[in-house]
């Protein structure tokens, strides 16, 4: 899991001063708000990310709409491979409604 964890900082790099910060359960990565959360599990990442709409994907596990045009959409990541540009274009939507 911890490949995987690093390709997703990666992935977010480019982003800006992307912050990382520990919570109970999770961490958050952050820009001036929190844009990632990320849950670990003993096989697996659990990556949730904003969206403006939902995504139809099935690689989207779960998704909740938080209000009429912000959604929380989560992803399972068990393979570092997983970050691929699909991911990446995701979580770049994400960094740019947290700015």
């Amino acid at each position: 899991m911890r490949a995987t964890y690093n390709r997703l900082l990666d992935a977010a790099a480019p982003f800006g001063e992307v912050r990382q910060e520990p919570k109970k359960t999770s961490i958050h990565l952050t820009l001036r708000s929190a844009f990632a959360g990320i849950a670990t599990r003993r096989d697996a990442l659990i990556l949730t990310i904003k969206s403006a709409a939902d995504i139809d994907s099935p690689r989207i596990i779960r998704r909740d709409q938080a209000s009429s045009n912000r959604w929380h959409l989560e992803i399972r990541l068990d393979r570092p491979e997983q970050v691929d540009r699909e991911l990446m274009a995701w979580l770049k939507h994400s960094a740019d409604l947290s700015r």
